[in-house]
């Protein structure tokens, strides 16, 4: 079983990796990129028995800050 964990910065909080990627993006003429939100995929390989709750106590302890972070977790 795998999990896979989607963790991006929240609205507001400043994306300066995203802010850069959108500027670079625009100097190679890619004119219509108004906005980029950079984020990371994170891919579990667990054991039987572990559980979208068990996942999610993993992102609230690890693999998230969620001060300024959100996940979302889908099992596959």
């Amino acid at each position: 079983m795998k999990a896979r964990v989607h963790v991006m910065l929240k609205n507001g909080v400043l994306d300066p990796q995203g802010e850069a990627v959108r500027h670079a993006l625009g100097a190679m003429g890619f004119d219509g990129v108004n906005g980029v939100r950079q984020g990371k995929v994170i891919e579990l390989d667990l054991s039987e028995g572990a559980s979208e709750a068990d996942v999610a106590e993993m992102c609230e302890k690890l693999l998230a800050n969620t001060v300024i972070e959100s996940y979302t977790v889908e099992m596959i």
